[in-house]
């Protein structure tokens, strides 16, 4: 099991990560960091790792929650990095190659959805970090997982929930219908239109998009219905403030693989007129850190009956 070799130097997923997901900014990087940092340890702290275990991190991205369980459980862990984007498990390597940890890890190109390059009850744990939010069978995927693990074994997950944010856009596009001729009505429309690029905003797409279609409890009862026992999910709730970053580093970031930077929405869907109005409304309330979101994520761990 090794990575592919692969033409593609970038894809999606590799240039959000490397890229788009902190604009290539220094400073918004660092910003991000403790948050991400924050992830990785809570999935780890509920993953019980020991000295001997073999671990798969599904959708491992680059690698932080991987590399971090070698570094603290030791020579001993074997590590599992499994991802869809072959470009990304080609930098993931190299990273490994880099902290002298090759030896202990084996890469696997595939879904979340096909693990079969990995054989029955023959890992310990199995973790990911904002996976099963772009998988379009969960339940496969959970399935999966605990065919993976051996009788005993545990999962550890971290999961946006993103199904809010869209029912919002969702209830902003109403709003823009309803009042058409309300002061701030021209501004709302842009937002809107900007959001709207993030999220669905129609009932059906909600229930549609693997990105928006579930809540915190339906991933509960997925994981019970794929054979787990000992369920525990937690939703995180926390209100965070955008961090101060320059205007033209802030239009460059993305809030998800799947949704294109605001730089690229003026850009490509507002006229010049818009763009220049919306600027000179949202770069004031960025500079002066009036700018806030809302995050919403849910830990679950779950363990493979003996």
């Amino acid at each position: 099991m090794t990575t592919p070799t692969s033409e593609a130097q970038s894809d999606i997923w590799s240039d959000w990560l490397l890229h788009r997901r902190h604009g290539d900014s220094a400073q918004q990087a660092d910003n991000l960091r403790p948050a991400i940092q924050g992830y990785a340890d809570h999935v780890l702290g509920a993953a019980h790792l020991a000295p001997g275990m073999t671990l798969v991190d599904v959708g491992s991205g680059d690698g932080l929650i991987a590399f971090e369980a070698i570094e603290r459980i030791g020579a001993s862990l074997n590590v599992i990095l499994t991802d869809i984007s072959a470009p990304m498990l080609t930098h993931t390597r190299q990273q490994a190659i880099e902290r002298g940890v090759l030896s202990q890890c084996t890469f696997i190109h595939g879904s979340a959805e096909d693990l079969s390059a990995i054989a029955n009850n023959s890992v310990d744990v199995v973790i990911t970090r904002s996976v099963l939010a772009y998988v379009t069978n969960k339940r496969t995927a959970l399935q999966e997982m605990r065919r993976i693990l051996k009788p005993g074994g545990r999962i550890s997950l971290a999961e946006p929930v993103f199904r809010d944010d869209a029912v919002k856009v969702l209830a902003m596009k109403n709003w823009v219908a309803n009042n058409p001729d309300h002061e701030n009505a021209r501004y709302m429309r842009l937002l809107h239109q900007w959001k709207a690029m993030q999220f669905p905003d129609t009932m059906e797409k909600i229930d549609a998009s693997p990105l928006t279609n579930y809540s915190e409890r339906d991933l509960f009862l997925m994981a019970g219905e794929a054979g787990f026992s000992a369920v525990h999910a937690e939703l995180h709730l926390d209100s965070v403030q955008r961090a101060i970053v320059p205007w033209e580093k802030y239009i460059e970031c993305s809030p998800h693989p799947l949704a294109p930077t605001l730089g690229e929405v003026l850009r490509n869907n507002f006229t010049e007129e818009d763009r220049s109005y919306f600027e000179q409304v949202m770069r004031p309330l960025l500079l002066q850190g009036q700018l806030e979101g809302l995050e919403r994520m849910v830990y679950l761990t779950a363990i493979k009956p003996i």
